[in-house]
């Protein structure tokens, strides 16, 4: 906290994993894991982000997922309430991935502090199977309090070859969002820093095309 404070960083959230499956079918693991992220949301008030990202992790049937996820969520999240913290799940591999059932979750735990945060490449249901990304998008921006525009590749012309970012931006921007938009690089060349910087410049140039 000293140190950003110095440096002029604001912490915004803290990426939460290997803490436990949110929404595992046996109920005494749940609740291990519904306890084993306290601790984060202490740190993120600490810190003064203003959330958590957490994975809605289960097994089981959709129905039955959905049910276990939105248990475990609803817990943490009234815990975090106290603090002022918002819980916030990313599409993230399995179901959740899964637009409609990720909205369907945060509807069922009906909690201001309950939301999304929309990752523009996490898409991948399995090994056989990819969900729309802008539906995807379209689907959990009503619910989202942070964004992350991830990119694995550029073209020539500086333009993610997976994703297109004017389309998507669009989407984003049409729910009267407003807060900040991560930039993630997953890609293999350039190196991290390169593709974050990259990443952060097509955003400023697809912001200014929308505010032109």
């Amino acid at each position: 906290k000293k140190r950003c404070e110095g440096e002029g960083v604001r912490s915004l959230l803290i990426m939460c994993d290997g803490e436990g499956q949110l929404g595992n079918a046996d109920e005494a693991e749940r609740t291990k894991a519904v306890e084993n992220h306290y601790k984060w949301v202490e740190a993120a008030k600490f810190l003064g982000c203003h959330s958590i990202r957490v994975n809605a992790q289960s097994s089981g049937s959709r129905e039955e997922q959905a049910k276990r996820a939105a248990d475990g969520l609803r817990r943490l999240s009234e815990f975090a309430a106290g603090h002022k913290i918002n819980v916030i799940v990313e599409n993230h591999g399995g179901l959740s991935s899964d637009g409609s059932w990720l909205a369907d979750v945060i509807s069922r735990v009906d909690l201001p502090n309950c939301g999304t945060l929309p990752d523009f490449g996490n898409f991948r249901i399995d090994d056989g199977k990819e969900y729309d990304r802008y539906q995807g998008v379209r689907e959990l921006m009503p619910f989202a309090k942070a964004v992350s525009a991830k990119s694995k590749a550029f073209d020539e012309n500086g333009n993610e070859t997976n994703t297109d970012y004017l389309k998507m931006m669009k989407i984003v921007v049409a729910h009267d969002y407003h807060g900040y938009v991560g930039s993630e690089w997953e890609g293999a060349e350039p190196s991290e820093p390169e593709g974050i910087l990259l990443t952060k410049k097509l955003l400023e140039r697809v912001r200014d095309q929308l505010a032109g």
